[in-house]
């Protein structure tokens, strides 16, 4: 909008027509020349500038039409190569140069049950609050799920998609965090606690207390012993401080033996889920075993691979990979999978996630499909997770 479209501040509408007081003075007039050179008569046109390299400007982006069906299909490349995996020469790894009986066509109809994007960026507000990094308390579990009453996502949902909310803004934070280091010390060595640090500036508590030591100018090395034998290695106020910062932090201080344990028995159940149908199959556990007898090292390992053609409805899956957690459309955590997603795509070709807790309709990843857990028996699971919380809650 030019100056005489939009008048300043205290002019009159009749005053936009009159001539300006420094028309006449030289010296303004050049000074406006300069800054109009490339835009008016003289300077060249916009049209006339070579366009730049790279990205293109935010104007074309908004204005340009996307097709946005484009992106729920299937990479055509991954299917092809998944239908042609077992005719490859040399074989893909972990297939058999013959598979007795040959490889049939399984089809399976999964029934899904995504949660709407806009539902799930309703809840990001609800299930977080600054400082928040611990386990909930009932109180602020019910809180939560009088808050989802009405809304397409579960209880359970929510709080694994704060989880992921946690993490991601543990890891996006941790360079203003580090930028602040010398000012977390300073308010710390003046009597504030860990817990009123987290909750004043939103960091993860375990992750404020490294930083503090950070500060103090304490190498790696010895703030990784320090944190392994804190009642050896720190003061009694700083293992005071670090026991209270690791019993609120479920972000950065995870019992991850837990973890893998329900991760395994997930694991199992989605096993025995395709066993039920018929389908062939090889292990994680085969494949790491083979590949590390082979390599030396694991490389390329989903849960399942496929020895069956097997089709999910109607997509072509070479193999599984079991996500103990909800698949929110957050981009440090879809980044993330979606580069194991390209490492088992190089190899085998199309396959798919699985969502312990579903999925948000969002989240995308290109070479896989997406499903959740409703068809699956999770009793074992459900009963596990039932008896972690009871110990937890009875101090055992």
């Amino acid at each position: 909008m030019s100056a005489e479209e939009n008048p300043k501040k205290g002019s009159t509408p009749s005053d936009s027509n009159a001539p300006r007081k420094d028309a006449t003075d030289p010296r303004k007039r050049k000074r406006r020349g300069r800054r109009g050179r490339g835009r008016g008569t003289g300077g060249g046109t916009r049209e006339d500038k070579p366009q730049r390299k790279g990205r293109p400007s935010s104007r074309r982006q908004r204005g340009a039409s996307v097709d946005k069906s484009a992106a729920n299909l299937p990479d055509p490349e991954a299917i092809q190569r998944a239908n042609e995996r077992f005719d490859r020469v040399p074989k893909a790894m972990g297939l058999a140069v013959d598979i007795d009986p040959p490889p049939r066509k399984v089809s399976v109809d999964w029934k899904l049950s995504p949660v709407p994007l806009k539902t799930e960026r309703e809840v990001h507000d609800i299930v977080t609050r600054p400082g928040e990094f611990g386990f909930l308390p009932d109180s602020r579990v019910d809180e939560i799920a009088a808050q989802l009453k009405g809304r397409a996502i579960s209880l359970e949902q929510a709080l694994s998609l704060r989880a992921a909310l946690n993490q991601e803004k543990a890891v996006f934070s941790h360079g203003r965090l580090q930028r602040r280091a010398s000012e977390m010390l300073r308010r710390y060595e003046g009597g504030e606690s860990v817990l009123s640090l987290s909750k004043r500036y939103d960091f993860p508590p375990v992750n404020l207390f490294r930083a503090i030591l950070t500060a103090r100018n304490w190498s790696k090395t010895r703030i990784k012993e320090s944190l392994r034998e804190p009642e050896k290695k720190l003061n009694a106020r700083d293992v005071k401080e670090f026991r209270r910062a690791e019993s609120e932090d479920r972000v950065t201080h995870v019992n991850q033996s837990e973890t893998h344990h329900a991760a395994d028995l997930f694991e199992k159940m989605l096993c025995d889920h395709f066993d039920s149908h018929g389908v062939r199959f090889r292990t994680q556990t085969e494949l790491l075993k083979e590949q590390v007898a082979a390599e030396g090292r694991p490389v390329r390992t989903p849960d399942l691979l496929m020895l069956d053609h097997v089709e999910i409805n109607g997509v072509p899956v070479a193999w599984i990979d079991a996500k103990h957690f909800y698949g929110a459309n957050l981009s440090f955590q879809r980044k993330k999978t979606q580069k194991q997603v390209n490492r088992y795509v190089e190899e085998w070709g199309h396959g798919a996630i699985i969502y312990r807790h579903g999925f948000c309709d969002g989240l995308k990843l290109k070479g896989a499909i997406l499903l959740d857990a409703s068809p699956i028996n999770l009793t074992e699971l459900i009963e596990h997770n039932k008896k972690l919380n009871w110990d937890r809650e009875n101090g055992d």
